[in-house]
């Protein structure tokens, strides 16, 4: 998918449960997260976004975190969701979803002409 340079505000505000859909289809490495939301259409994410972002989750108990061997590479650190962390998510997105919702009627529903001026 073709990315589109979204506003770092908007991203801010979805990066946490985005990453966390990734992880509800297993363990991962960081690199391979970055990559499945580039190729989802979110951007190039870097790793001073992301990072800090899985030790949050991490923090939280949304996360764990395990070391494993590479495939003839360095050791790579996976990140996996607790039952907590599910949770969170199905939370989270149930709520953006009516977020977003509420965003799109309001935003379509109001003129788009400015009101006139004297």
């Amino acid at each position: 998918m073709q990315s589109k340079p979204w506003p770092s505000e908007w991203l801010r505000g979805v990066l946490a449960l985005a990453v966390m859909r990734v992880l509800v289809d297993g363990p991962t490495y960081g690199y391979a997260i970055g990559v499945e939301l580039e190729e989802q259409g979110f951007g190039v994410l870097k790793g001073g976004t992301l990072y800090p972002l899985l030790s949050r989750l991490e923090e939280a108990g949304h996360v764990t975190v395990e070391w494993r061997a590479g495939d003839g590479g360095p050791a790579r650190k996976y990140f996996a969701l607790t039952a907590e962390g599910h949770d969170e998510f199905v939370r989270a997105a149930r709520e953006w979803s009516e977020f977003a919702q509420l965003t799109t009627t309001f935003t379509s529903t109001r003129p788009a002409a400015p009101a006139a001026t004297a």
